[in-house]
C-alpha cells in the first residue's frame, strides 16, 4: 500500500488529532502512524460498533485498571471519528516486545490482568428467581433437544449394513460425546441448586475478546489490552470461557498450560461455588461435534465425505482436550471442598 495514498486518504481524520503525520504504515485495520511527537495507531471499524466501550475504558481507568492501551480524545474532544462510513480511533503505538522463552509468561500475566480487570469492576446486581429458572430451563430443554438427536443418529447408524466413514467415527465417538453431555447436565443442575436462594449475581466489565493478540507488551514487559470494542457488562465466565476453548482446539493433548492459566486468574478472582459449577458445564458441553454430526445428517446434497470426517475428528480432539481440562478441575474443586470441610470439622471438635 502506498503510505503516501493513505496519508492522503485519512489526513481529514489525523486532522481532528494534535498530531503531524508525515509516514504510515499499514497492518490491516489498525495504521501504524509516524508524527513529530511519537508513534500512534489509527484504527478503523465499523460504525456500527459504536464508541460505547470508550465508557467502559474510562470507567476501569477510574477504578485505578490502567493496563489498557488508552484511546486519545480529539481536539474537539469525541474519541472517535467518523469519516466515509467507517469510525476512527487514536492510540499510542505499543511496540509488542517479547522474547519467544516467555511465551507462556504472557498468558500467566494476561490472565492475571484479566483477574484485576474483573476485581475492580465487580458488582453485584439484582436477578429474579424466575430469570434464573427460565434460564436453566431453557438451557436443559436445549441440551436434552442435542441429546435426543445424537441417540437417534447413533441407531439409525446402527441400523446400516454398512456405515460410512463419517457414522463409523461417530459410533466410536459416542460414549464420550453422551459422557461430556451427562457431565455439562449434572453441573448445570448443581448450579441450579447452589442459585435457587440467591437473589443477587456478579457482574464485571468484560473485554469481549480476550486473546494473546490482543494484550500488547511495552519495551518495559508491561502488558496492556486493546481491542475493547466488545466491552460490555456480564458474568466473568463469558471472557474466560471463549479462549480456553480456542485454546483447546489442538491436537490430542493433556493441556496442564489451560489448567494453570485458569487457576492463575482464579488465585487473583476466585469464582464463587455456582460460577464454578457453571463454567465447568458450559466448557464441557460438547456444541461443536453436535454441530458437525447435525450438518452431515441434514445434508441434502453430495459432500465430501474426507472433509467431514476431518471435521469430526478435530472436534473429537476438542472434546477429548476438554474432557481431561474439566476433570482435573472437577478434581481439584472436589478436593479443597473436601479440605475446607475438614477445617471447619476441626474448627468444631
Amino acid at each position: 500500500m502506498d503510505d503516501r495514498n493513505f496519508l492522503n486518504e485519512e489526513a481529514e481524520v489525523l486532522k481532528q488529532y494534535p498530531v503531524e503525520p508525515y509516514f504510515a504504515e499499514d497492518f490491516g485495520k489498525i495504521k501504524k502512524i509516524y508524527t513529530r511527537t511519537g508513534t500512534f495507531a489509527l484504527k478503523k471499524i465499523h460504525p456500527y460498533e459504536g464508541t460505547d466501550f470508550v465508557k467502559h475504558i474510562q470507567t476501569l481507568y477510574q477504578k485505578g485498571f490502567n493496563r489498557i492501551v488508552p484511546v486519545y480524545p480529539a481536539n474537539d474532544g469525541r474519541y472517535a471519528i467518523l469519516h466515509n462510513k467507517s469510525l476512527y480511533y487514536l492510540m499510542p503505538w505499543i511496540p509488542n516486545e517479547i522474547k519467544e522463552n516467555h511465551q507462556s509468561e504472557r498468558q500467566m500475566q494476561l490472565f492475571r490482568e484479566l483477574a484485576r480487570m474483573h476485581t475492580l469492576s465487580a458488582k453485584e446486581l439484582e436477578i429474579s428467581h424466575e430469570l434464573k429458572k427460565e434460564h436453566y430451563e431453557q438451557t436443559l430443554k436445549e441440551w436434552e433437544k442435542e441429546e435426543e438427536f445424537i441417540s437417534g443418529f447413533i441407531e439409525s447408524c446402527e441400523n446400516r449394513v454398512y456405515m460410512s466413514p463419517f457414522e463409523l467415527a461417530f459410533c466410536l465417538y459416542y460414549s464420550q460425546i453422551n459422557q461430556a453431555i451427562q457431565f455439562a447436565k449434572q453441573k448445570l443442575e448443581s448450579w441450579h441448586e447452589k442459585t435457587k436462594d440467591q437473589k443477587k449475581t456478579r457482574t464485571v466489565i468484560l473485554h469481549g475478546k480476550i486473546s494473546t493478540e490482543h494484550f500488547l507488551f511495552d519495551e518495559r514487559g508491561y502488558g496492556y489490552f486493546i481491542n475493547f470494542e466488545n466491552a460490555r457488562q456480564g458474568s466473568p465466565i463469558q471472557d474466560l470461557l471463549p479462549f480456553v476453548s480456542r485454546s483447546l482446539k489442538t491436537l490430542p493433548k493433556r493441556s496442564d498450560d489451560s489448567i494453570d492459566w485458569i487457576y492463575a486468574y482464579l488465585k487473583y478472582f476466585p469464582f464463587r461455588e455456582d460460577e464454578m459449577q457453571l463454567f465447568m458445564s458450559y466448557l464441557a458441553f460438547p456444541a461443536g461435534i453436535i454441530r458437525v454430526a447435525e450438518t452431515y445428517h441434514q445434508r441434502k446434497t453430495e459432500l465430501d465425505e474426507r472433509k467431514f470426517v476431518q471435521r469430526l475428528q478435530k472436534q473429537y480432539w476438542l472434546l477429548s482436550n476438554t474432557g481431561y481440562v474439566v476433570t482435573k478441575m472437577d478434581e481439584i474443586e472436589k478436593q479443597k471442598q473436601q479440605a475446607k470441610q475438614a477445617e471447619q470439622e476441626g474448627a468444631q471438635s
